[in-house]
């Protein structure tokens, strides 16, 4: 199947959108039992959220990585969702923008967006790009606040995929069900996503 070159694929329902991130168990635990981020989690960081499962496998290393032992998927509203996008920039301005405009929302934004290339479940790049959200100061507060539905941990779903490649078996089906996340055209043109032919 072709994908647009850059799209956002997720996993969402009428109500939420599941987005990933990995942690230390000291910082997982306290956010699964409280269904939102505690102490440890540092709000004054920046922190970033993939809709990809398997992007997020590729930067934990399938729960494997030192400090990204637990996986959580971590649901949030649309309404938080298409906030971040519609206050975010770019992480690097397109080649044919204007970079003084670029420059100047880059200093206003409190949300950083990446286009990173997509991977397979041996993290092999693909042909197409995955979305990587980094969210600042208001951001996080409004995601730790009021956007997050739910959080769970799902590091024994990710270990049973890690074992099924290690066995060389398929595992589409243990991957979360993700297909493309309707966005109104204004927005998806301002985080620089495919609309038409081209690379968007």
């Amino acid at each position: 199947m072709n994908m647009p070159y850059r799209q956002i694929r997720a996993t969402y329902t009428e109500k939420s959108i599941t987005v990933y991130q990995a942690y230390d168990p000291a910082v997982a635990e306290p956010a699964v039992a409280a269904q939102r981020f505690v102490a440890p989690f540092k709000r004054e960081r920046m922190t970033w959220i993939k809709p990809s499962f398997l992007w997020m496998m590729y930067r934990c290393g399938y729960a494997t990585k030192p400090g990204q032992t637990r996986v959580l998927a971590v649901e949030l509203t649309h309404a938080g969702f298409e906030w971040a996008l519609a206050h975010s920039c770019l992480s690097h301005p397109d080649r044919d923008g204007d970079q003084e405009a670029w420059k100047e929302r880059l200093r206003r934004s409190p949300v950083r967006v990446q286009w990173d290339p997509e991977r397979d479940p041996h993290h092999n790049a693909l042909p197409h790009r995955s979305i990587q959200i980094g969210l600042s100061g208001q951001a996080v507060d409004r995601y730790l606040d009021d956007w997050t539905v739910s959080i769970t941990d799902v590091t024994d779903r990710v270990r049973d995929v890690r074992t099924a490649l290690r066995d060389g078996q398929d595992v589409t089906a243990l991957l979360p069900p993700e297909r493309p996340y309707p966005l109104p055209v204004e927005l998806a043109r301002s985080i620089g996503a495919t609309t038409g032919g081209g690379d968007g």
